[in-house]
């Protein structure tokens, strides 16, 4: 019987993330966009539970392949590689913050498993494993 439901489950994760993951016929630029964390794939703990007060958020700068935002509790840095589709986050500086909850190290766990990003139909980034979709971002306006 478990293994009847984990088959399930794994079958509605793939049709769902095939589904989420079309291309936006939109040129939207991953990059110098702020964007905030929504969804967040493979917790036990419910997202809001996690993030209760703030989201955390990510920017991804083309010039020098830089990577920061803020985890929800702490600002990172660090570097990624794009190429070919594929995205791979570097190691991450970020402050030292006490964070309780979870959050932090969930966030940062999930980015060492992404491998390329996608933008949705409705303009969301999607960064994805290999075809699922593992986390989900919202453009957010930043103020000038």
């Amino acid at each position: 019987m478990k293994n009847a439901i984990l088959v399930l489950l794994v079958v509605v994760v793939v049709v769902v993330g095939c589904n989420t993951a079309k291309s936006s016929t939109a040129t939207v630029s991953i990059y110098n966009t702020t964007w905030e964390l929504e969804y967040l794939s493979g917790t036990r703990i419910a997202f809001e539970g996690l993030y209760p007060e703030v989201k955390p958020t990510l920017i991804l700068n083309e010039k020098g392949m830089t990577y920061g935002g803020n985890s929800s509790c702490n600002t990172y840095t660090g570097s990624f590689t794009y190429e070919n589709n594929l995205l791979q986050f570097g190691e991450t500086t970020r402050t030292m913050r006490y964070c309780e909850g979870g959050g932090e190290s969930a966030f940062f766990g999930m980015l060492k498993k992404i491998s390329k990003p996608v933008i949705d139909s409705d303009g969301k980034l999607l960064l994805m494993m290999d075809v699922v979709p593992m986390m989900r971002f919202r453009k957010i306006e930043t103020k000038k």
